[in-house]
């Protein structure tokens, strides 16, 4: 073989491999993301983010350095006397690299297969076309309430809004069933952000001042200058759009973007688990690793709760960092609530028969809500637990190492 057709053939390879893997580490390909069961997989996946985010910076250099090994080699093939099929695997080669460097810096991005709202839409309840019953991730502040259905955010991954004056970055990843409002606060200064990619499966944004990636389920940042840092995670609840709007009926909700009216049409069946990929589907067994759970965090302490049993008992009592917890379902079976089960000095114990949630030390009834209708205790209200999410029993594992399962051992 020509040795000028080797020299340029080891270039192109390279240069190739180089654009590939700088999106492979940070994107769902075969073996590119760790398996589900690793023991420690938030730390052993950390070494890829690393070597992804050191190609990424450094991308623009390595390529010129590349281009530049592959322009003698090819500047020989153009110049001397060599068989024309040499020519035409190098202009093949060159056609195949131009093709890649296309897909990878556009077509494979995250936030261009993700793309943020054209014409973002929140509307009050009156104007409202999302049905009832599907699953919104919601948020108050300073009186005003805001809904955003699980089916749009979930596409779009993040949704800047402002309620009650207040600047919020609302996030979802579902591939780990992870639902957080943020606020887009770095250093006290509000900045922008844009879906880079994930990190065991988690979706990853990176900010628009430092180049900072951060992971969506923890809001911590994991490489670049900023990196263990967190932006601060806002208290949101998730729950049926219809129960949302009975606690907030001056609710307003946002609505779907008609740009993206296919991706939303893929994202129908996200809200009961039906999903037909498997990265987003659930499995409707236990302690699987795309099984429901709520996982809920108290003072460096985390337990996660299996769905399914707290869909069979409706009412879970337990201890989470030293706060007494309950975990409420609604008549619905979709929404839930986890409340402190403290009221003034006395802590109570729930159970639910006959339809009714009530407490054993005064038989007073409850709503799911934390809501006491009847009884000596009427009128009371159950503080909310500030960190309860559902999720997938993967994602919460994967970042919460020490994390309890409830009536596990």
């Amino acid at each position: 073989m020509n040795r000028f057709l080797l020299y340029f053939l080891i270039s192109i390879v390279l240069l190739i491999a180089l654009e590939l893997l700088s999106v492979y580490f940070i994107m769902p390909f075969p073996g590119s993301q760790l398996g589900l069961d690793a023991d420690d997989p938030s730390q052993a996946s950390l070494g890829r983010v690393e070597l992804a985010y050191w190609l990424h910076t450094n991308i623009g250099w390595l390529r010129l350095v590349g281009l530049l090994f592959l322009f003698y080699p090819a500047f020989r093939l153009l110049v001397k006397p060599v068989r024309k099929w040499y020519r035409y695997v190098a202009g093949g080669l060159l056609l195949l690299y131009s093709v890649v460097l296309y897909m990878v810096n556009q077509e494979m991005m995250a936030d261009q297969l993700f793309k943020q709202p054209i014409h973002k839409r929140v509307v009050p309840m009156s104007e409202n076309k999302i049905p009832l019953d599907k699953l919104v991730i919601g948020f108050e502040s300073v009186g005003q309430a805001t809904a955003y259905p699980l089916q749009l955010i979930g596409y779009h991954h993040q949704v800047r809004d402002t309620v009650g004056s207040q600047p919020i970055m609302v996030t979802y990843c579902t591939v780990c069933r992870t639902g957080r409002v943020f606020s887009p606060l770095v250093r006290g200064q509000a900045d922008e952000f844009r879906l880079v990619g994930m990190d065991h499966f988690n979706a990853m944004f990176e900010d628009k001042r430092t180049g900072t990636w951060w992971r969506q389920a923890t809001g911590e940042a994991v490489v670049g200058p900023l990196r263990g840092q967190a932006i601060l995670d806002l208290p949101a609840r998730q729950m049926t759009l219809g129960e949302w709007a009975a606690e907030h009926p001056n609710t307003r909700v946002l609505q779907a973007d008609p740009a993206f009216a296919d991706e939303f049409e893929r994202m129908k069946s996200y809200d009961r688990g039906l999903s037909k990929g498997k990265l987003t589907r659930r499995d409707s067994a236990s302690w699987q690793p795309k099984s429901w759970i709520i996982g809920v965090e108290q003072a460096g302490f985390t337990t996660a709760y299996d769905w399914n049993e707290l869909q069979k008992k409706r009412v879970l009592n337990d201890v989470v960092g030293g706060e007494p917890l309950v975990l409420t379902m609604a008549p619905d079976s979709a929404s839930f609530g986890a409340w402190n089960r403290r009221v003034g000095t006395q802590v109570l114990t729930f159970r639910y028969a006959n339809r009714q949630l009530m407490d054993e030390e005064t038989h007073s009834v409850w709503t799911w809500r934390g809501h006491c209708t009847a009884g000596p205790l009427a009128g009371k209200r159950l503080a909310p637990m500030r960190r309860a999410y559902q999720e997938f029993w993967h994602s919460w594992r994967s970042f919460h190492l020490d994390t309890k399962r409830f009536n596990k051992p």
